[in-house]
């Protein structure tokens, strides 16, 4: 019988597990295993060859009772509804494991930005914002950049809902350019936060960062990051991929040359792939085997998986990206010497730094970088505290954990609401 993928099934399933560990209320797991609200946009956008193209996008914002729903938005011509709500859930919990006042949000658009000019991907930005307006704001749901979005697409977010508002609202919307009321430290926030959880557990486990082998999976905005910053902290990076495949190198690769290297790490040419002196060519399935001190999988869903969980060889993974591990492959997991740090925490530095960046619009005054990364750094290492003693006072893994605290922080404020019995 082949393995369900599903991301919707899958963050059920996990929710589900951890209220029973914890003897929840029933009514808790009935609230959190779907979404409070689901949108769904088609809206029409005139292409450079003068065509109109009707694109479809989606918003899922799970729960408040914490606050507001906050999540990135993504283009891809994969995303789907079930996607987008496996995300949105996966956000309540990342805001609630770091103690942020927010619920979780997620959307996106079913496009390839690939095949879109500049032009036409700021009209699908715009359009999609137009759409899905009555139901976002700063005290309802804040986007903020997620696959395939940056800084400049989050720009135009921001200027199409302040039109429609006839205002400006700098705090519907995180991960802004800088002269937008974006945050210092917002780019690497979602690596930084990675990288003091990976510390603090490797002080757990008498890993010395110094010379650990590293392995990244994925070299978008978070892995080319946690690569430069792990390297900073004296770690060895000893294999990176891309789409395209991979390098590995047991002694080491030069992190400052490979970030050098514009858009794909690995950049197809006549001869295949980028050559690296000394480094050997590797598929991202061999990546995730390699004998190394911390994998980091960041780049996309379902890579670990019932069929090559059991190959793992790291002591530390980190799960960098969104549901990097299915539930098959946890529970191969669990049966191993892993310490697994996963996504809800590892993850959290982005949506972190996101509120620092409202809390900054709301206020109009703006912090410095070494202030954001301060904050980060004591939001993160109380986090990583919080779900480690939950894992030692249960006796749970580390992903149990996590997700027992978050579902107890959202039990409380369901119960103070009067929406529990």
């Amino acid at each position: 019988m082949s393995e369900n993928l599903n991301m919707f099934y899958a963050a059920q399933k996990q929710i589900k597990d951890a209220c029973d560990k914890l003897k929840c209320d029933p009514g808790v797991y009935e609230i959190l295993k779907q979404p409070a609200r689901v949108l769904e946009v088609s809206f029409p956008v005139k292409m450079d060859d003068g065509s109109i193209k009707i694109f479809t996008g989606y918003r899922s914002q799970h729960n408040d009772a914490l606050g507001p729903a906050k999540g990135g938005l993504r283009f891809s011509p994969t995303l789907t509804l079930d996607e987008t709500k496996a995300l949105s859930m996966w956000m309540t919990f990342k805001g609630a494991i770091v103690g942020l006042p927010y619920g979780g949000g997620k959307g996106g658009v079913a496009c390839d930005p690939k095949k879109l000019s500049p032009r036409e991907k700021e009209a699908v930005t715009r359009g999609y914002i137009r759409a899905i307006a009555p139901i976002i704001g700063p005290m309802q749901d804040i986007p903020a950049p997620d696959v395939a979005t940056n800084a400049e697409i989050m720009g135009w977010v921001m200027d199409e809902y302040s039109k429609i508002k006839g205002y400006n609202s700098f705090a519907v919307v995180t991960g802004k350019p800088l002269i937008l009321g974006g945050s210092q430290g917002r780019t690497q926030a979602t690596a930084l936060g990675c990288c003091f959880v990976i510390r603090e557990a490797a002080k757990k486990l008498g890993i010395s960062l110094k010379g650990a082998r590293i392995a990244i999976q994925g070299w978008g905005n978070a892995g080319n990051n946690l690569a430069t910053i792990l390297h900073e902290m004296g770690a060895k990076i000893i294999a990176v991929s891309d789409l395209n495949g991979g390098l590995y190198s047991e002694q080491g690769l030069d992190v400052a040359t490979i970030v050098k290297v514009d858009g794909s790490l690995m950049q197809k040419t006549d001869a295949g792939l980028i050559e690296y002196p000394g480094a050997t060519k590797i598929s991202n399935g061999d990546l995730l085997a390699i004998d190394c001190d911390v994998l980091i999988p960041a780049a996309v869903e379902n890579q670990i998986t019932g069929d090559n969980a059991g190959k793992i060889r790291a002591k530390i993974l980190a799960e960098a990206a969104n549901g990097p591990t299915t539930p098959e492959g946890n529970e191969i997991l669990k049966t191993m010497d892993v310490f697994v740090l996963p996504d809800i925490l590892a993850s959290a530095g982005g949506v972190t730094v996101s509120y620092f960046e409202w809390v900054q619009n709301l206020q109009s005054y703006y912090w410095t970088k070494e202030e954001v990364n301060q904050r980060l750094e004591q939001k993160m290492v109380a986090a990583f505290e919080n779900v480690y003693n939950f894992s030692k006072e249960y006796s749970v893994d580390m992903r149990s954990a996590a997700y027992m605290v978050g579902i107890k922080q959202l039990a409380d404020a369901m119960k103070a609401r009067g929406w529990l019995s």
